[in-house]
């Protein structure tokens, strides 16, 4: 089993839903999303995927959300804007996007983790 993780940081404002503390207000973080992409057999140039190519992908996703009030985004304008799931958001939108490439080895979208600071993270895993 082969895996290759690539990062994208990011900038964006947000406010937490049903939560009674500092995070109920709006503040912003420097976000920084792992995406982790898992397969079994190489492509014929030896790669599972090409960095190039993913790297756009995960740019094309996260630029929905980069510099905004994240609150104000579908679907976090109804889902609460938490890592946890901003983590799964991020795993969906980008499997889907994947599962559209022309690829010769089966690559999946692993985990994704989402840090909002340098000492908290949320991971989710299909």
């Amino acid at each position: 089993m082969y895996e290759v993780a690539v990062e994208h940081v990011f900038a964006a404002g947000h406010a937490l839903r049903n939560y009674r503390g500092g995070c109920e207000n709006v503040h912003g973080h420097n976000f920084r999303v792992e995406v982790v992409f898992q397969g079994e057999e190489l492509d014929s140039a030896g790669l599972l995927v090409d960095f190039v190519e993913v790297q756009k992908l995960i740019a094309d996703v996260v630029s929905r959300l980069d510099h905004v009030f994240i609150n104000e985004v579908p679907p976090f304008d109804v889902l609460n804007p938490s890592v946890e799931n901003m983590a799964r958001y991020f795993h969906e939108e980008i499997a889907k996007e994947l599962a559209k490439g022309n690829r010769e080895n089966e690559v999946r979208v692993a985990q994704v983790t989402v840090w909002e600071t340098d000492v908290a993270r949320a991971v989710y895993r299909s």
